[in-house]
């Protein structure tokens, strides 16, 4: 049970989460904070948070958790306005989608990594943005992944764990390096090849066709292209060397499959297609076992 939850940055993760935790009676009092004003009084009109301020200072006195919903370009500076009004048994945790850069932007304001810091990534989202999409199922049977440091506190772990676990998700724990390695190719990189799908298309020559007939496999790839621009853009830089180790490995195979294309090598291009589906196909029926 938590006493008093701070969330900044009250949007679609930092609000499902409380929505959650109230679901579930796991939270007595949540706080909301960010520099808009009118975000945290919708937020707070929608029933998410309890109250708000604009004041960092003020939003983490007496309080157990610290959850850090903003974009990862944000982590230091917010880190940094609440370094000197911390409580000794605080404890902070994110929800970015890259987990170097947090750790470093933590290093950089505290000189060292506190022990009651636990880095963290729900592996869950919606293409909608805002408070507005917030919802308390958001979480529900979706993953956690909970990245600790060498100098995290067992039981600020384990706070956390349950603090999850309270919302439906299934925890598991990663090495940093591994779980942007990870992201990078079963998110991030998905994501930009739908901004960059949807961008190529929008300045063509026929854009209103192109859209007018797209058929429903345009609708399911292209659905991610509606996410938040601003978070991943802050995603490409702060997981910058992985992201373009993933673009380059796709380059190429996308380069090998236009020239079996160009030179109509059918085998070829049928053995990608069915790698690719017997992939996918034992990736959904593991996924089914869980």
């Amino acid at each position: 049970m938590i006493n008093r939850l701070c969330i900044f940055g009250v949007g679609l993760i930092g609000g499902s989460l409380a929505m959650a935790l109230r679901k579930a009676g796991f939270c007595h009092s949540i706080i909301g904070c960010s520099r808009n004003e009118s975000h945290l009084q919708q937020a707070k009109q929608l029933g998410v948070i309890d109250e708000y301020t604009t004041n960092p200072a003020e939003a983490v006195r007496d309080t157990d958790i610290i959850f850090l919903a903003v974009p990862l370009g944000a982590m230091q500076t917010v880190l940094c306005s609440i370094k000197d009004h911390l409580a000794s048994h605080t404890i902070i945790t994110d929800g970015g989608s890259a987990k170097a850069c947090v750790k470093q932007a933590a290093e950089a304001v505290f000189g060292e990594l506190p022990p009651h810091f636990v880095p963290g990534h729900p592996i869950a989202g919606r293409e909608k943005s805002g408070v507005n999409a917030a919802i308390d199922s958001l979480y529900q049977n979706r993953r956690v992944i909970l990245t600790p440091t060498e100098t995290t506190d067992c039981n600020a772990l384990n706070t956390v764990i349950q603090m999850w676990q309270a919302t439906g998700a299934k925890v598991e724990q990663l090495g940093i390096e591994e779980h942007d390695q990870v992201l990078a190719a079963t998110s991030h990189l998905p994501h930009l090849l739908a901004f960059q799908l949807v961008s190529t298309l929008a300045h063509s020559e026929v854009t209103e066709d192109i859209f007018k007939y797209a058929a429903g496999g345009f609708e399911d790839f292209s659905r991610i292209a509606s996410s938040d621009p601003v978070m991943w853009r802050d995603i490409c830089l702060q997981n910058k060397t992985a992201i373009l180790s993933m673009l380059d490995r796709f380059e190429s195979g996308l380069s090998a499959l236009k020239q079996y294309i160009e030179h109509e090598d059918g085998d070829k291009i049928l053995t990608i297609f069915q790698k690719a589906k017997a992939a996918r196909d034992r990736a959904i029926q593991a996924k089914q076992q869980l």
